[in-house]
């Protein structure tokens, strides 16, 4: 089971992870955004991470909220409230709860991905977060209906949303900042993607004994 100190770990790895790619995300963002969204979910990640005391004893959903709005209150751009409303909405589906099973934790990466989808009014293929969440939930679910453990199917995830993110660089950009480089969008892997599959990897770093 993931217990609620699980899920603290994996938020203060992610917040590591984001600092070690800041400069990262930041180059694949300068090519077709606003050059801002390593330098922005490291800020959104770092206020995170400075409240993550406070609910050190909180259930993990309350966790997961918190993480959520304060994404909202500090991240500028499209990664604010996309990546906050991935939050909340995942907390909002394993309400009460202080241990998730696997089946639980992909209740909350779908709930997650079904908020990006609704405030990003996008779809897959179109050079988005959606491109690596999508693919991670599917394959997630097939081995979770098979059975396996919490770490398998982490890891499961984080293979296809690496798969995902590559497979955005020879799409056109539909939405946000890169849509407006129409076909000069094409050969640039997308950064919300890259940042997407950075989550769910440290997700299955931290929790690869599970």
């Amino acid at each position: 089971m993931i217990t609620r100190d699980d899920v603290l770990a994996w938020l203060n790895n992610f917040r590591q992870v984001l600092a070690e790619n800041k400069t990262y995300l930041t180059e694949l963002d300068s090519a077709i955004g606003d050059a801002d969204h390593g330098i922005n979910m490291d800020r959104g990640f770092g206020a995170v991470e400075a409240k993550l005391p406070g609910v050190m004893n909180s259930d993990i959903a309350s966790i997961l909220k918190m993480a959520g709005m304060t994404l909202v209150s500090t991240v500028g751009g499209a990664g604010g409230p996309l990546y906050g409303t991935f939050f909340m909405r995942a907390g909002a589906a394993v309400a009460g709860k202080t241990e998730l099973s696997a089946a639980d934790f992909l209740a909350a990466l779908d709930a997650g991905l079904a908020g990006v989808r609704e405030r990003g009014k996008a779809t897959t293929g179109e050079k988005t977060m959606l491109d690596a969440l999508t693919p991670a939930r599917d394959a997630m679910r097939g081995v979770v209906e098979n059975g396996c453990s919490i770490g398998e199917a982490l890891r499961t995830a984080a293979t296809a949303a690496e798969q995902g993110m590559k497979a955005t660089i020879p799409m056109l950009a539909t939405k946000g900042r890169a849509s407006y480089l129409g076909e000069r969008s094409i050969g640039h892997q997308d950064p919300g993607a890259t940042s997407s599959y950075l989550m769910l990897k440290c997700a299955a770093d931290t929790w690869s004994s599970l």
